[in-house]
């Protein structure tokens, strides 16, 4: 008997593992982490070895795709006429008025085994009202989905929810707001329990709200400093409490499921990108603006309350198991893969940190001496850690206390947007195409 429920458990664990395999249902993927279960990538590719489609991809977005199943889902903006491409590499002066031409928004389906556009729905039209940088894009947020309907969120344009096969579920308008320099928009909404979770900091009136996924009605919405940033949220699951976790200017905020705040931590830099994650019971936040002196990474306890920021001096508390003042990159993401935290800078260099204790594994390693600017989010399988820079090349990186490179992979288009992994292939975004990748 004892055997038999043995076995059915075992089985249970092997199903609910191979399940989430197959799936890279929001930024980063199952638990925001960057890390693929049971995948199975090979150490080199080019565009011609390894790849199993390419298929070229109408407009510019510098989403991510997401992937349920055996279907792609991402999201681009097509323009009538040709637009300014974007440059690599870190600088700055990229800031440019909008558009008078027309646009499209467009959510699109892709057929995971053959490459093949399923479905293509046209969410807007017309002249963008806002700005962006040059190196974002109309189609900056990475949709979401529960495997009922994709929800795909457009800033200054709206929020869209469509059933798998392209039927609109419900459509949510939202009000054009002035982001900082003129940059434009990128934080993803997240999918917690029934609801989504949209911040919109701007300029003008930034809140965070939560939307029933089924009706599309807003469940509630709380003001926030007015103040852009580009952060996704985090729903930080653990034994305490489920909390929604933003990074922001200067500080960082979690609130309860009913919007309250719990506890704030001061000492952000000016500008949040990278988004909160969890790993083995701590919550990781970082940003590193590079204009900022302040490039803080926080390693955060479960069960915080009210100001649990550090006084000066200080590296810990109660709450916060560990801080690096200066560590944090900019744009991309950190991960924390065998208990190590890996940060990715985006001038192109590599650190690793215990990810319990904070302390130094290996200190700055340059990755490429010719290699361009990093922007995408670095992902982990097995045990290798993958960097892609913005000229398209993947540089495969040995997990362990040692840096070690085994392999440079490139494809000889730029690319800025995270790439999913699932099902044992990654499915990755250029400026002109998405490939999927595998043995």
């Amino acid at each position: 008997m004892q055997r038999a429920r043995l076995g059915s458990l075992i089985a249970l664990v092997f199903l609910y593992t191979n399940l989430w395999a197959a799936q890279w249902p929001q930024f980063r993927g199952p638990g925001a982490t960057g890390v693929a279960a049971n995948a199975s990538l090979p150490d080199t590719w080019s565009r011609s070895n390894n790849v199993l489609w390419r298929t070229e991809i109408p407009g510019v977005g510098w989403s991510s795709p997401i992937l349920w199943k055996n279907t792609i889902f991402l999201t681009s903006v097509l323009r009538a006429q040709g637009g300014e491409a974007a440059k690599p590499g870190l600088y700055f002066g990229g800031e440019r008025p909008a558009p008078s031409d027309e646009h499209r928004w467009i959510v699109m389906a892709v057929d995971f085994t053959s490459g093949r556009l399923l479905w293509q729905q046209e969410v807007h039209r017309g002249v963008p009202v806002q700005s962006r940088h040059l190196k974002n894009s109309y189609a900056s947020e990475t949709p979401t989905t529960d495997g009922e309907r994709v929800y795909a969120l457009f800033g200054n344009v709206g929020l869209f929810a469509y059933t798998m096969d392209g039927t609109l579920a419900w459509r949510r308008v939202a009000p054009a707001r002035t982001t900082r320099y003129g940059w434009g928009t990128a934080a993803s909404p997240v999918l917690h329990d029934g609801r989504l979770y949209v911040l919109d900091d701007n300029e003008e009136q930034s809140s965070l709200q939560a939307i029933d996924a089924r009706t599309g009605k807003e469940v509630w919405r709380i003001e926030r400093p007015n103040e852009t940033n580009w952060a996704t949220p985090f729903v930080w699951r653990h034994a305490l409490r489920t909390e929604v976790v933003v990074a922001a200017t200067g500080s960082i905020q979690s609130y309860d499921l009913d919007g309250r705040v719990l506890w704030t931590l001061r000492g952000m830099s000016s500008i949040a990108i990278p988004t909160p994650f969890e790993s083995g019971g701590l919550l990781y936040v970082a940003s590193g603006y590079v204009g900022d002196q302040a490039r803080p990474v926080y390693a955060i306890r479960p069960g915080g309350s009210g100001d649990i920021s550090l006084h000066q001096g200080e590296t810990s508390n109660r709450f916060v198991a560990w801080t690096l003042p200066q560590g944090a990159p900019y744009n991309p993401s950190p991960i924390v893969y065998d208990n190590i935290y890996y940060t990715l800078l985006d001038r192109g260099f590599l650190t690793a940190h215990d990810a319990r204790t904070g302390s130094e594994i290996y200190g700055r390693q340059r990755i490429d001496p010719v290699g361009v600017g990093f922007t995408a989010s670095p992902w982990a399988a097995n045990g290798r850690i993958y960097l892609l820079n913005e000229d398209g090349d993947t540089y495969v990186i040995r997990a362990g206390p040692k840096y070690e490179l085994l392999a440079k992979n490139p494809l000889g288009e730029m690319a800025m947007a995270s790439p999913a992994v699932a099902s044992g292939s990654l499915i990755l975004r250029t400026a002109q195409a998405l490939y999927r990748i595998g043995k």
